[in-house]
């Protein structure tokens, strides 16, 4: 008897260990989205925005629960790892799936070695003493070491890590609340509206940088071959980690914006070296919560949230490469740990040498964020038209609502998103899109055309259902 998360009718054998329940995703999401993260960030989306941070991170929730309701639809149909590639490829047709697949890499494989690299800067400036290099290799080794043994393991020390993240959290929010009721700063709507600043594009421009704390969830659906209660488990659990991250940024980056010094310089000059939620701490509770903040951020970017987007991007590498279409090695999974180890090791590797070298630009930090964003929302993109293509024309659903209104305002807040974003973000990420047609025009040229397993039985009983 076969289940809707049996991976023998799409040609694939089981390797992967079911061992993850509700909690062990709802942690992973919200480790890699990393509750603190805005912290890191604030001060470029509060430029970018115009004063209106909370404003900017209230439309990211918005359009990105759109985006994890056509995740849910597309995993409950194709409950594997591979995410976008997957459902882009088994929804619409194999090279699209391809072309996605590439799209999305430019967000996994540069999440991790841009993670490293921020809590690695981070970490020198609070230890001048050791180098970028050497936090750089310790984080690295600690990650890969962890997700080689097995996904029980990343999973009980994730769960440890978050715990951690919130507790520092808790603090900033009752110190910063109290600061206000004190007196200090200044209450004030400003950082959801402000009519003097407000436009929609600003507002756009400012929610491309934000998306950058909302990545993670997303990456629950790589996990799809290792949930125990399959796609259902794992589409409520990305909706449930996207809404409860968006509340916890909304709050921090309001108090924080209401605890700003000197708001006009930071508005006129950004964020230059990237303190200014620090700064916010340090009116609220003294320098004691601004190290705290500070630490914490830089070891949860460098340790949990960059360990489970090394999960993640491994899954993505693995999915690839057993349908052949990136090298077969990648598709190699430790007999015992149950963990693609060969993917495992080369994203650590990858992330050591790119996290190395952007140490030594100095836009470095600034260029990898703008390129993860851009891949990511280009691929949500095809995710929003996947499920129009696979469940409307194909299955011929009657389900409107499901299949084409809410796709279809997914679709549309995000183009906007991306239209407004980074002009070189956009430049890059185009040119990565090109160089990823380049690749699929040579898989055609030396007969390996991306064809994904069992998608003809797929087909057939996709077919023979519609009928019934």
């Amino acid at each position: 008897m076969t289940t809707s998360n049996d991976l023998t009718r799409y040609g694939y054998r089981q390797e992967l260990s079911r061992q993850l329940r509700s909690r062990d995703l709802v942690a992973y999401g919200l480790v890699y989205m990393v509750p603190i993260a805005p912290m890191a960030i604030f001060g470029s989306v509060y430029a970018g925005s115009g004063g209106m941070v909370a404003l900017a991170y209230a439309v990211g929730v918005v359009a990105l629960v759109f985006t994890a309701f056509s995740y849910a639809q597309m995993v409950k149909a194709f409950p594997m790892s591979g995410s976008v590639y997957n459902y882009a490829g088994r929804g619409i047709s194999p090279p699209l799936g391809f072309l996605a697949g590439w799209v999305i890499l430019l967000d996994y494989v540069l999440v991790p070695g841009l993670l490293y690299l921020v809590a690695s800067v981070a970490m020198h400036a609070t230890v001048p003493a050791v180098p970028v290099w050497v936090w750089l290799l310790g984080f690295v080794a600690v990650n890969t070491i962890i997700n080689s043994v097995g996904i029980r393991l990343t999973a009980m020390v994730t769960r440890v890590m978050l715990v951690g993240e919130l507790i520092v959290l808790a603090v900033f929010l009752a110190v910063a609340g109290w600061a206000l009721a004190s007196g200090k700063g200044r209450f004030s709507w400003d950082a959801f509206y402000n009519s003097d600043t407000f436009t929609w594009s600003l507002v756009a421009g400012a929610v491309s940088i934000a998306v950058l704390s909302f990545l993670g969830f997303d990456g629950i659906s790589m996990l799809a071959e290792e949930a125990k209660g399959g796609s259902r488990q794992v589409g409520r659990a990305m909706a449930g980690v996207l809404i409860l991250a968006g509340v916890l940024f909304i709050a921090q980056t309001w108090l924080a914006a209401m605890l700003v010094p000197a708001s006009d310089a930071l508005l006129a000059e950004g964020d230059v070296n990237g303190t200014a939620f620090y700064d916010a701490a340090a009116v609220a509770g003294g320098g004691w919560l601004a190290t705290l903040c500070a630490v914490a951020t830089a070891v949860a970017w460098g340790l949990p949230n960059s360990m489970v987007a090394q999960v993640a991007t491994s899954r993505l590498l693995y999915a690839m490469a057993r349908d052949r279409q990136l090298p077969a090695f990648l598709a190699r999974v430790s007999v015992r740990r149950s963990v693609p180890i060969n993917a495992t090791l080369l994203t650590g590797a990858v992330s050591l040498a790119l996290g190395l070298y952007l140490a030594t630009r100095a836009d470095g930090i600034t260029l990898l964020s703008s390129l993860i964003n851009f891949g990511a929302m280009v691929a949500f993109l095809v995710l929003h038209v996947s499920v129009v293509v696979h469940h409307l024309i194909r299955q011929r659903s009657g389900n409107w609502w499901a299949h084409l209104v809410m796709p279809g305002i997914g679709f549309a807040i995000l183009a906007y998103v991306v239209v407004n974003a980074n002009i070189a973000a956009q430049r890059l990420g185009l040119a990565w899109l090109a160089l990823g047609v380049l690749v699929l025009a040579g898989l055609y040229l030396t007969g390996r055309r991306p064809v994904l397993s069992g998608m003809a039985a797929t087909e057939a009983a996709g077919r023979d259902m519609a009928r019934v």
